[in-house]
């Protein structure tokens, strides 16, 4: 990815993580609390299969929209 388009993605990742906070769902695993930014940088590596810096410039958008979805539907 391009360092323009990884900033912006980054940008966004940020901001879907402050509108996460206080919204996902507790887990036994994270007994003080869910971190919204670790889960929304996660989520996207598991989908896409790697880093944000390492994906495919074509991909942003497609990006983009799951991380909407994952504000829209927090898991």
């Amino acid at each position: 990815m391009t360092p323009e388009n990884a900033k912006r993605l980054l940008g966004y990742m940020r901001n879907a993580g402050r509108n996460l906070e206080g919204r996902l769902p507790d887990s036994i695993d994270h007994p003080s609390g869910r971190n919204p930014y670790a889960h929304v940088a996660l989520c996207v590596k598991r989908r896409f299969g790697a880093s944000y810096k390492d994906i495919d410039d074509s991909l942003l958008e497609s990006v983009m929209e799951y991380i909407d979805q994952l504000v829209e539907d927090p898991r």
